[in-house]
């Protein structure tokens, strides 16, 4: 893919730029926790490599455990809390970008579903994608 993945958040106080061509792994998470913070039935994540991820603005951070006991932190803009980052202990090196905050949000798919079974009955899954009920073990 040509060019920077580039996005940010709503209110344009928040910016970032990768320059990574493809992401390491990209999902939809249904976990209750995601569901949560995008007040939706799941959210779609990209994960990159931390080093080629630029932020610019004012980013705060939430932490909570997650089920696998580490640490899972959220970054939101801190002017219209927009959910824009997603870091962990356990993947260190990477960065989740929330899907919909790219500025073509059509240019990579989600390639796995994991924590279906926290997915809301009305939710409709993809037959296309891979199923995890909760994270695949790595």
């Amino acid at each position: 893919m040509d060019g920077k993945i580039t996005g940010g958040c709503l209110c344009g106080a928040v910016r970032f730029e990768c320059s990574a061509d493809r992401p390491v792994m990209a999902g939809n998470c249904h976990c209750r926790d995601c569901q949560r913070t995008s007040g939706s039935a799941f959210i779609t994540a990209l994960f990159f490599p931390k080093e080629q991820v630029q932020i610019t603005g004012d980013v705060r951070y939430y932490d909570v455990q997650a089920e696998s006991g580490n640490t899972f932190s959220r970054g939101f803009c801190s002017t219209c809390g927009s959910n824009l980052f997603g870091r962990s202990t356990g993947f260190p090196h990477l960065i989740g970008l929330r899907a919909g905050t790219l500025d073509d949000p059509n240019r990579f798919a989600p390639s796995v579903n994991i924590y279906i079974e926290s997915a809301p009955s009305w939710h409709v899954l993809s037959q296309d994608l891979p199923r995890f009920a909760r994270a695949p073990v790595r």
